[in-house]
C-alpha cells in the first residue's frame, strides 16, 4: 500500500510523540480480524498492517463499528482489509462489481423518454474525482452506478469543470448542470449567523443526497511547527491554515476559526496546500487523508518533514448536490439515493470504493 507510506521514514521518536503509536498494535496483519487493545489508534493499526498511517480503508470496512476515529474502544473487533481493499484473502471486489453489472443488464428498460441528466465534476481531487482516474474517480463511479441501480433509464452527460466554486455560484443555479459530484454537507445548519458564507450558501441553497462517503479530515503540519500537536481548535489561533479554494470551511468556522483569528490560505488544490506547508506559507493543511497522500506522492520531499495530528480528525460526509431552484433536482437525488441504498445492500458500494483506492494506490506506487 502506498498511501502516505513514505511517512514511515520519520524517526521513531518523532513518530511516537506525534501520533501516540502503541506497541499493542504490532502483531495484527492485513486480511485478518483484529481486536483493539488499550492504547491503539487507527493510525497505529494501519501502520502495523500496511506501513502507512492512512487508516481510511480500515475505517471504510468497519464503519458500523467505529463511531469516532479519534477514539477506539478496547475489545472492538475490526476487519483489516487486504492491501488491495479485499475484506479477506479469498474475496474479490471486482467479482461483486461484475455480478451487479450483469444483473443490471438483464433488467427491463423503460420505453418512456426522460431528459438526460447533466452531471458535472472536476479534476484535481484524486482519488475522488478526475478524468485520468478509473471511471472518472471513485465518487463519479459511485454516481454513475447509483443512477443505474436506482432504476434510471435515461441518458446522462458528464463534464469536468475545474473551477469548483463555479458549480455552486453559476453552473447549478443557471441550470447548465443538474448534479454536481460531489460536496461536503455542513453537519449543522441551525445557526447561520455563525457560518462563513460558503457554508451558509450550502445550507440555504443546496439539496444533498444521502451520504455517499465519509472522509476523515487530516491536519498536516511540519513536525517542528508549533501547531503540530494541538489538542483543541482554539490552539490554532494565529495560525496560517491552508484549505483549497471552493472546499467547505465548516470544520473551521464551526470551531470559531475564521479570519482574522486565523489567516486562511486558499490555493487551487491539495498539492498546493502541501507545498504551502513545506514552504512555511501555511502552518497547517486541512485535507482529506487520501488527498494528503496524493500530495505527498507528488511532493516526495514532504516525506521526512510532514506529520499528521491525530487529535482533531473529523468525519466529513460527502454528497451529490443539486440546486434548490432545479425543478427536477429532488427527482435526481431520489434516484441516486435509491441506487446507493441498493449498492450498500449488495456490497457493490464497498467494492467500488476498494477497487478505486487499489487502482489509485497502484498509480501512485
Amino acid at each position: 500500500m502506498t498511501m502516505i507510506k513514505s511517512l514511515v521514514q520519520y524517526s521513531a521518536t518523532t513518530v511516537t510523540a506525534a501520533l501516540f503509536i502503541s506497541t499493542s498494535a504490532a502483531a495484527q496483519e492485513a486480511c485478518a480480524p483484529y481486536t483493539v487493545q488499550n492504547g491503539d489508534s487507527l493510525g497505529s493499526i494501519a501502520m502495523s498492517a500496511y506501513g502507512s498511517f492512512d487508516y481510511q480503508m480500515i475505517f471504510n470496512a468497519n464503519r458500523n463499528a467505529i463511531a469516532n476515529p479519534n477514539s477506539l474502544a478496547p475489545g472492538t473487533v475490526l476487519q483489516i482489509p487486504c492491501e488491495d481493499g479485499r475484506l479477506s484473502a479469498d474475496s474479490d471486489v471486482t467479482e461483486i462489481i461484475s455480478e451487479e453489472e450483469e444483473k443490471q443488464a438483464k433488467r427491463a428498460k423503460s420505453s418512456v423518454y426522460e431528459p438526460p441528466i447533466k452531471m458535472v465534476s472536476a479534476n484535481g481531487w484524486a482519488p475522488f474525482t478526475g478524468e485520468s482516474l478509473k471511471g472518472g474517480g471513485m465518487l463519479v463511479r459511485l454516481a454513475t452506478t447509483a443512477l443505474n441501480r436506482g432504476g434510471n433509464d435515461r441518458e446522462y452527460n458528464l463534464s469536468y469543470v475545474d473551477d469548483w466554486q463555479s458549480h455552486l455560484d453559476t453552473l447549478l443555479p443557471l441550470g447548465a448542470f443538474d448534479v454536481s459530484i460531489a460536496w461536503f454537507k455542513p453537519a449543522d445548519c441551525s445557526n447561520p449567523e455563525t457560518m462563513d458564507e460558503n457554508t451558509k450558501y450550502r445550507c440555504t441553497q443546496m439539496n444533498f443526497s444521502l451520504p455517499i462517503y465519509e472522509s476523515v479530515s487530516a491536519h498536516f503540519t511540519l513536525h517542528d511547527n508549533p501547531y503540530a500537536n494541538v489538542r483543541d481548535y482554539a490552539d490554532y489561533a494565529g495560525a496560517k491554515i491552508c484549505r483549497p479554494d471552493g472546499w467547505s470551511m465548516s470544520e473551521l468556522s464551526s470551531n470559531g476559526l475564521v479570519e482574522p483569528l486565523i489567516t486562511l490560505v486558499q490555493p487551487a488544490d491539495g498539492t498546493d496546500c502541501m507545498r504551502a506547508v513545506l514552504n512555511g506559507e501555511a502552518d497547517m493543511g486541512l485535507l482529506d487523508l487520501e488527498v494528503g497522500d496524493a500530495a505527498i506522492q507528488e511532493l516526495p520531499e514532504a516525506a521526512n518533514k510532514v506529520q499528521l495530528n491525530p487529535n482533531l480528525s473529523q468525519l466529513q460526509s460527502i454528497h451529490f448536490a443539486t440546486h434548490k431552484t432545479n425543478p427536477r433536482g429532488r427527482v435526481y437525488l431520489s434516484l441516486l439515493n435509491k441506487g446507493l441504498n441498493e449498492m450498500r445492500e449488495t456490497g457493490e458500494w464497498y467494492a467500488i470504493i476498494a477497487d478505486s483506492l487499489a487502482e489509485f494506490n497502484k498509480i501512485g506506487s
